[in-house]
């Protein structure tokens, strides 16, 4: 039988309105992750680069001040979680971009270490940790707000835009500073040129923010409000963010390694230029992008636990091979971006179904706190982690199969966690 709620959500207008104003600060969010990866070798320059000091030493404080934002994500997650189930969705939502905006402009505001000295670099990590809060309180509100206004039937193509909406805002990242790379000196580039993509986050932030503050509640909320139930036992809510963000960890570790890291990788150890690093990360967004809605699409007909397995097991068996495809100064440049763009094809399998695999583990009363958190705490460890780690192994080890390895390893546990999906999840109705 079809809810209130249900009947409700068909509705195409409140439904694209709803989808249009989740998926867009998305957008803003990732476009600024894209660029501060695209951008890290001249970040680590301008700010973790004291005179005398090395630039893989720099490189891999940059990291970390990349990895810190994504470790204030969980916080942020629990703060605008619980707003988000506690006081509405769109609320929640308001904020968030607000603050995501005010803190990437700022960014392209910053004096550098030649200016301010030490102080700089700790400016950066202070704004970083800004745009972890927001971060961590935007997946949970706009997934939440997606599948809760999602047609019957239609939770994993709804879903899937809040991760084609990623994909999106990296490829605006890459395009952004593979344009400032070609019509700016390398001078220009390291000197002020950097700066404009971050500022350019200011009207965008704008539009997106006008249309969350026209964007109604959710339905599924209203109804909860309405006729409040007990929440779940926080035993059970605990072991859910557990297996959800096992769930997606493949998902997190080898997106950011094939969509983000491969930059940086490929200029510090593969010596490529600026330019041919992000054209091979435009190809992998490209790919990334082409198959995440036909993958949210099949999983609202054969369900998350095939498309997402899939994906996982490829990464498994393909990461190694593309590595070394990337290594092989024989291999054509056409080889290569063929390569790069099936990497971030096979990503998408796992992205697409993702969002409405996680929003359908909890009910609503917690369905903001639980699936942010489950995003967030694997982002942080697996996401926000992974330059760090794959530069400072690298570095270590000396070998440049790395982050095959990370990508490999990662995926490989996921396969074991979407196992314990069931194979009905996407047919059953929202709690």
């Amino acid at each position: 039988m079809t809810t209130s709620a249900e009947r409700s959500e068909a509705s195409p207008v409140r439904s694209r309105r709803a989808l249009l104003a989740g998926s867009v600060g998305n957008f803003v969010e990732w476009y600024e992750f894209g660029v501060y990866g695209y951008f890290a070798t001249i970040i680590a320059a301008n700010f973790f680069t004291p005179e005398g000091g090395s630039d893989v030493e720099a490189l891999v404080k940059t990291y970390a001040s990349f990895a810190l934002a994504f470790f204030f994500r969980p916080v942020g997650a629990a703060l605008f979680g619980r707003i988000g189930d506690r006081i509405g969705r769109r609320p929640t939502l308001i904020l968030v971009i607000g603050l995501m905006t005010l803190a990437t402009t700022l960014i392209g505001l910053l004096p550098t270490y030649a200016t301010v000295g030490a102080l700089a670099p700790w400016l950066l990590t202070l704004l970083r940790i800004l745009q972890g809060l927001s971060a961590g309180g935007e997946f949970g509100g706009a997934v939440s707000l997606m599948t809760e206004f999602a047609q019957p039937g239609r939770r994993g193509l709804y879903g899937s835009w809040q991760s084609f909406t990623v994909a999106l805002g990296l490829l605006g990242g890459a395009g952004a500073a593979a344009l400032l790379a070609t019509v700016l000196s390398e001078a220009a580039l390291n000197d002020w040129g950097w700066r404009l993509p971050f500022l350019l986050t200011l009207p965008l932030g704008a539009v997106a923010l006008w249309l969350r503050l026209r964007l109604e509640e959710t339905p599924r909320f209203r109804e909860a409000e309405a006729a409040p139930v007990a929440p779940p036992p926080t035993r059970e809510v605990v072991r859910a963010i557990v297996l959800g963000a096992g769930r997606i960890m493949g998902w997190a570790a080898a997106g950011y390694t094939f969509l983000v890291v491969l930059p940086s990788y490929l200029q510090s150890s593969l010596n490529a230029s600026f330019r041919e690093a992000l054209i091979a990360t435009v190809l992998a967004n490209l790919g990334f992008a082409a198959s995440i809605i036909p993958a949210g699409l099949v999983s609202d007909r054969v369900g998350r636990r095939p498309v997402m397995l899939t994906g996982a097991v490829l990464v498994v068996l393909l990461a190694l091979p593309l590595m070394n495809l990337l290594q092989d100064e024989g291999a054509s440049a056409a080889a290569k971006g063929a390569a790069v763009f099936a990497a971030g094809a096979v990503v998408g399998l796992l992205a697409g179904p993702g969002p409405a695999m996680l929003a359908e583990m909890f009910p609503t009363s917690v369905r903001c706190t639980g699936l942010g958190l489950a995003y967030a705490l694997s982002n942080a460890v697996f996401s926000g982690c992974a330059g760090l780690v794959i530069t400072e192994l690298i570095k270590r080890t000396g070998s440049v199969d790395i982050p095959a390895y990370y990508a490999a390893a990662t995926c490989a546990v996921s396969v074991f966690a979407l196992l314990t999906l069931r194979g009905d999840d996407h047919r059953r109705a929202l709690r």
